[in-house]
């Protein structure tokens, strides 16, 4: 059975930019097309955009990803390159986690602190405005 780029899109709950973005960065590999030259999928194609849907929700980079089909299309392959990938990933998990802890630790201090009276009492204010408690910033959290 083929279908259009919408149908995938819509089969594998992605947007067809991302597709095409796919296609073009080779994770998605190059289709037939119509002689009005129109894309057509079949059932691979779902399922390899699941796979790449779902390791991008996971955080996977796209050099990870490409490794990982590439993997994935030879099955006879050790899985020891896929298994150092996916603990690179959760160390990096496990550290965005640590971070954001560490917030959250700043956050409930500056809320438990909180006297709930005048502004110029305020811990909130205060702690913002001292530049000796600063974590890193989001962008950090991120990567």
């Amino acid at each position: 059975m083929a279908f259009s780029i919408g149908e995938l899109a819509r089969r594998a709950d992605v947007k067809v930019p991302t597709i095409r973005y796919y296609e073009q960065i080779g994770l998605m590999p190059e289709t037939l097309r119509t002689t009005g030259q129109q894309r057509r999928y079949g059932s691979a194609a779902v399922t390899r955009l699941a796979f790449i849907r779902h390791a991008r929700e996971l955080g996977f980079d796209i050099e990870a990803i490409r490794t990982l089909l590439s993997l994935q299309d030879d099955p006879d392959q050790p899985c020891a390159q896929a298994d150092e990938i996916a603990r690179t990933r959760l160390v990096e998990v496990d550290r965005r986690i640590a971070a954001l802890q560490a917030l959250r630790k700043e956050l409930k201090h500056m809320v438990d602190q909180c006297a709930q009276g005048r502004v110029c009492e305020c811990q909130v204010i205060e702690t913002l405005a001292d530049r000796t408690h600063s974590h890193k910033s989001w962008k950090e959290l991120g990567s």
